[in-house]
């Protein structure tokens, strides 16, 4: 009898910016024609094949907002498999300082929600550890 081997999974790395002001913070629809329509996340994006998450970051930002970000501090990671398919490494940035307006060049609709209001956004499965999160504490709080 030969033995079952599962593939492994495909393993993806994506860092997100997490800007904030008051008791907000700015989240983002995903566009209707898409992967994972109309769902909501934190700005960012995949990190390319030999690039630093802090790169990608910045990148990404620049990409999908415009801006130019002058500092951001790693506060939370972690991993999330989707569809038993493809495991996502997760890491969270909150972005202290950029340079530009911030504009939509990417998304169907960005906003600032409230932190206490976030578990009303229909998140992507791999936000809603880090949304409950948020939320509970209303503000930012660092992983420890």
């Amino acid at each position: 009898m030969q033995s079952m081997e599962m593939s492994p999974l495909k393993k993806i790395h994506v860092v997100a910016g997490l800007i904030s002001k008051d008791d907000c913070v700015l989240v983002c629809q995903r566009s209707a024609k898409g992967r994972f329509p109309l769902k909501w996340e934190f700005p960012g994006g995949k990190v390319e094949l030999a690039e630093e998450p802090y790169a990608a970051l910045s990148r990404e930002l620049k990409e999908e907002l415009g801006i130019e970000i002058d500092g951001a501090n790693e506060m939370y990671s972690y991993n999330h498999v989707y569809a038993e398919i493809v495991e996502v490494q997760l890491r969270f940035f909150a972005v202290s300082g950029f340079r530009g307006e911030i504009a939509n060049l990417a998304f169907e609709q960005i906003t600032w929600a409230k932190f206490s209001e976030l578990n009303s956004y229909d998140f992507l499965d791999g936000d809603l550890a880090l949304v409950s999160k948020l939320a509970s504490a209303n503000g930012l709080v660092y992983q420890r």
